[in-house]
Order: C-alpha cells, then structure tokens, then sequence
C-alpha cells in the first residue's frame, strides 16, 4: 500500500477536498494504489433510477478532463438490482462500476466481489460519518458514498402555530403533545403520520426513535429495553388515534396539504413534492430528542468491482464524483443530496433553510449495520412493526419474535 508521499501532482487533482489523508478503516483487505495521470479507457457502470437515466450525460464532464476514456452507462430499475448484480458476480460479469444501496452493501462485500476503496484517493472524514459507515463491512470500506438522504419532521406551520409549537418539536414529548394539540386546537384529522406496515419499509421510521433512546443494533440485539421503549412510544400514536393506521398510497401529501395531517416524516424528496400541489405553509424540523436527535441515513453507494476490467479507470471516475463541486453539480441535476460534507458550503445548499435542517440532521444520522442479511431481517421487522401498530401486538413480544428470527437467520458474517 502506497505511502501519502507517493501520490503524484497529476493524481492529485483527481481527489476529493481533504482526500490525500488516509481513508482509515481498512481492516485486513488491502487497497491497491491507482495509477496517475489521467483516465483511458472505457469504464462501464450500472446506475438504477433517476441515476441511471441522468448520469451518462453528466459524465461527460469526467470524459471532458479525460479525452482518452469513455463512460458507458446501463440503467437498471432499482427491482431489479439485486438481482442482476448477484447474477453478475455469480457469472464474473460485472461491469466495472455500480451503484450498491447502503443495505445490499454488506452481502455484496461479503461474496469479495468487491474492491477496497483506495485509501490515499478518498479521506473518510470528507463524508459524513454515517454514510461512511455503510461502505464499511468487517473494518473494510468498499466504494463510496455518492449521495445521501434523511428524515426529518415535516410540519404544517399555520397549524403548528395554532397548537403552541410554532417552531416544531424538539423532544419526544413534543412530539406527543404537538400530535396532540393539532388535533385538539388546530383542527387537523390527525396529528402525524407515521408507517405502520410492512410494505412500507416502516423499520427505517421506527429504527431513529431507537437510536434516539440509546439503542444499538450492532450486534443484531432488537428486545432491549431501550428498542422496546422505542417501539412502544411509536405504538402509542396509533393508539391514541393521533396517527392513521393505513392511509391509501398517494393520499398523504393531498392530506397534509389540505390539512388533515399535521405531521409527517420524511426526507427532503417531499418538498418537491408538495409545492407541486400546492404546499407553502410548512417547514422541517430535525427528529425529537429523547437522548439524541438521530436520523435515519439512507442513499446509494457507488463501488468498484475485483473483476473490473478498466479498474484504475473507474476509481478516477469515483474520485471525480466525489469532488464537492461536481457533488453540488450532481445536486443541481438530480437534486441527490451531497454525501461529501464540503459540497454543503455551496450557496445552492447553504442557501436553503429546509435543506441545512438535513444537513445538519446527516451529521448524527446512522444506518443498520452492513451485515449480509440485513434485507431478510428488515422483512421480519416490517412484520412485527405491522403486528404492533395495526393489530395492537405487544411490543416486547413483537421484538423478542424479532430476536429469535434474527438468531436464526444471522448476520451473515
């Protein structure tokens, strides 16, 4: 492994803000140096989403800085990812880049199909340390963060107003009071909306109160006292009717707008969304605080592959991405929020009073552990949330249920 001394000038410009550190975290695998100079070559990648549709039209400005390379793109829909990634690295087919979410992050690394992220390219402490973590899979980061996104609390300002809380809530007994006096002073229908179900990822909702409490599942323990007191004050809002326990899939934004909701959580993708119907009279506040204010901290990474064919090539393509200027340019394409802190000193993010909330919320915002079966045990949590918001199912019962199937299935290490 190279020493920080051995990075040319040529390669420097390559890095990230901060980038000539040491990446740290490096575990037992090691990263292989990149060649200097500029990049040649082809470099395929595979991108799901808006990414994949946006992204080889913006590479054209890493094909611009690198005449002799080129950038090939196939867009695959997020359904089908797992899939086609796993048959790929079953077959030595990868391309040699692709987008990895944050929870396929810890199988795909498992398998060694991917490479060590290049330590002298890419500083740990120039992301935010959340998303960080989701590379980082046995003390080994895999690729990069390439964009990120968090939760917090959308609230409707007029009737927050009316019911006492014009500034939001800051702790969870704000929050229960606030739900509370938008039904009982402000009118509204319900106080917040919350997921209850199992088709809607509702772990990623009930997970923060449980980081919040103190909780930890690092080592794949959910029947804590702290996760239980977590679960059973997320179940309290469905039974004291402040939150609905099904709401038609579409029907929250129209309702928040009109005022029948109060409140609700998500990320900053909403925004769009309501003023797209309407919405003026709302702002974000950051997740209530009982020990903490933590988030959930989700997004994409972007890796490279052991079986690349035109490796060096797609590591320069990884470090381009991560410059905080292109990371703003990312934003000002696709509206994917930087996963590099710096890109946030930019007027086009510091500028948005909404945006900072999340900003300042991605600083402490976590995500499950990388473990290769996180996917199959956030199935059996969506479950057991289900039970307990839809049908009134005790909590610790829900949770101890919770522990034994995790047992059974393992963290994959």
């Amino acid at each position: 492994m190279r020493s920080r001394a051995m990075v040319t000038a040529a390669l420097a410009t390559l890095l990230i803000a901060g980038g000539c550190g040491r990446g740290g975290d490096q575990g037992g695998a090691a990263a292989e140096e990149v060649s200097a100079g500029k990049a040649s070559g082809e470099v395929t990648v595979w991108a799901m989403g808006t990414e994949g549709e946006k992204l080889a039209e913006f590479a054209k400005g890493f094909t611009a800085e690198n005449p002799d390379a080129k950038v090939s793109v196939t867009a695959v829909p997020w359904d089908a990812a797992h899939r086609k990634i796993a048959s790929a690295i079953a077959a030595r087919q990868t391309p040699d880049v692709s987008m990895i979410g944050t929870t396929m992050q810890g199988e795909f690394a498992k398998t060694g199909a991917l490479e060590a992220t290049p330590p002298d390219l890419f500083a740990k402490e120039s992301f935010f340390p959340g998303a960080w973590d989701t590379t980082v899979v046995a003390g080994t980061p895999y690729g990069i963060p390439w964009y990120v996104e968090t939760r917090g609390i959308y609230y409707r300002t007029d009737l927050a107003a009316r019911a006492g809380f014009p500034d939001g809530p800051k702790t969870w007994d704000d929050l229960k009071a606030m739900a509370v006096a938008l039904k009982a002073k402000a009118g509204a229908k319900w106080g917040i909306n919350l997921q209850p179900s199992s088709k809607t990822g509702s772990w990623q909702s009930v997970l923060p109160f449980a980081w919040s409490n103190g909780a930890s599942i690092e080592d794949y323990r959910f029947d804590t006292p702290q996760m239980i007191e977590a679960l059973s004050y997320y179940q309290s809002f469905f039974t004291e009717k402040l939150a609905p326990a099904s709401l038609p899939f579409g029907a929250l934004e129209p309702a928040f707008v009109r005022g029948e909701i109060g409140m609700f959580i998500s990320g900053p993708w909403h925004v769009g969304i309501l003023k797209e119907q309407g919405g003026k009279d709302f702002a974000v506040a950051p997740m209530p605080v009982k020990q903490s204010s933590t988030s959930f901290i989700g997004g994409s990474n972007i890796a490279v592959f052991k079986d690349a064919k035109n490796r060096d090539a797609a590591w320069k393509f990884l470090a381009w991405l991560s410059r905080p200027e292109v990371q703003v340019k990312w934003y000002q394409a696709v509206n994917d929020l930087p996963a590099v802190q710096a890109a946030w000193n930019d007027p086009a993010l510091a500028g948005d009073q909404i945006l900072q909330v999340f900003g300042t919320q991605l600083k402490s915002a976590q995500a499950p552990p990388p473990y290769p079966t996180w996917e199959q045990v956030a199935a059996v949590f969506d479950t057991e949330v289900e039970k307990v918001c839809v049908a009134g199912a005790d909590p610790a019962a829900a949770l101890k249920t919770l522990q034994e199937q995790a047992d059974s299935i393992g963290t994959g290490a």
